[in-house]
Parts: structure tokens; sequence; C-alpha cells
């Protein structure tokens, strides 16, 4: 195994590189992309998440060394990395923060890896592997099960004003009202309140209260946002 492969310098081009460097590069950074999206995994068990993702988590590092391999040490090297982490579009619309972090995580992994790091790569996905372990175990940054939003669907011909506010007070400890948005062409409003639910309470009688003074219309309550996702037990 040559010595530049772990060592602090990386000399990789295309012109020098053999067979075995290349195939260490691509392999490290293919393995090491697979772990990255176990602790996806990991991390989103209960919240769930998409398998092309975790795909995507495990073929993007082999990408990234790939095209640092091919752009070697050149001048230009700045500009087609830049190119190369505009790959972060990929998705076609905006995501979790946390889930685009990953993208970056996986896409360092690659860069270092194809400049011949690959040492320094393992060592950094140890280090932030660990991190994250420790934050998802202690919960870091969760928002209390009681904070929800409501999302209430009226006629327009309906006053809102105060129209809840006895099953809001009876139901939470705390609400707001955060934004009214016109929908249909106007013939319906969105109101959207920032709510915070008192313990042991019937979430669905709360439900069909709300439902008898908005004329039946929808009546909504999210903690969590779920789209085509896979859950764990």
């Amino acid at each position: 195994m040559p010595e530049n492969i772990f060592g602090i310098k990386s000399i990789l081009t295309a012109s020098t590189m053999t067979i075995g460097e290349f195939l260490t590069c691509i392999l490290c950074s293919a393995l090491l992309g697979f772990l990255i999206s176990l602790i996806y995994i990991f991390t989103h068990r209960k919240t769930g998440y998409s398998q092309s993702y975790v795909l995507t988590m495990t073929m993007l590092p082999a990408i990234i060394a790939v095209i640092i391999l091919i752009i070697g040490d050149s001048v230009s090297s700045a500009l087609s990395l830049a190119g190369a982490f505009t790959l972060v579009r990929f998705r076609s619309a905006p995501g979790d923060p946390k889930d685009i972090a990953y993208v970056f995580f996986a896409m360092a992994v690659g860069l270092c890896c194809g400049m011949g790091y690959i040492g320094c790569a393992f060592l950094f996905f140890l280090l932030l592997g660990v991190i994250m372990f420790v934050l998802n175990a202690v919960h870091y940054g969760a928002p209390n099960v009681s904070d929800m939003t409501l999302k209430i669907t009226i006629p327009e011909n309906l006053n809102y004003m105060g129209l809840f506010d006895r099953v809001l007070t009876e139901n939470t400890t705390y609400w707001r009202l955060k934004r009214v948005k016109t929908t249909d062409f106007g013939t319906l409003f969105d109101l959207v309140y920032s709510i915070k639910v008192k313990n042991g309470i019937d979430q669905k009688k709360f439900i069909d209260d709300l439902r008898a003074l908005n004329g039946n219309l929808n009546v909504t309550l999210v903690l969590y946002k779920y789209d085509d996702k896979i859950y764990e037990k």
C-alpha cells in the first residue's frame, strides 16, 4: 500500500496513480458511504427515511472520489471542485437541513478519499459518527411532543376572530395564531396555529369540537412531517 494513501500530503494524479491506488480510493470511499448510510438509517429509524436517499448516501462518496481523482492537481482543480460540490442540488425539493448535512458529510469523505487522505477520511467518519450517535441518543434539540401545529380550514364567509378561543383554551396550555392564508381562489381560509396541547387530552374530541365550529371542513394536527418514508419499530 503506497504511503501517500495514508499520509498527510496526497500526490495522486490521473497520470501517476496505479490501478491499486485507484481501487483503494474508490472502495474505501464506497465503504465509508455505506457506513454513513447505516448511521443515517439508525438516526432516522423512528422519524422515517427514504430508500433512495439511503442509496444516494452510499454512492455519493465514490462519485466525488472519482471526480477528484480525475481532475488531479491541475490549476483548474478549484473550478472543477466547485462544480463537483454543485451535486448537492440533486435534491429536487427542499429537504430537512439534517439531510443536507449528511450530503456534505458524504461529499467530504469522498473528497478526502479522492485526494488520498483515506486515513483522515476514516478518522473524520469515526469522529462525526460518534458525535451523531451521542446527539441522537440524548435527543439533542428534539421538540417537546406537546408542541404541535394546528391547521383549520374555514369558509370565506365565517368570521374566525375569537371563534375557536374556547376550544383552544380548554385543550391547550398555549396557542397562538401564526398565519392566515386564502385557498381555492379565495373561497376558503387556512388558519395555522402554534399550540401546546395539555397532557391526557382526547385528540379526537378536540378535533371534533373544532369541526363543529368550522363547518366540518379540514382540521390538521401535526407534530412531524411524514413523506414517502420507511418506518421501523
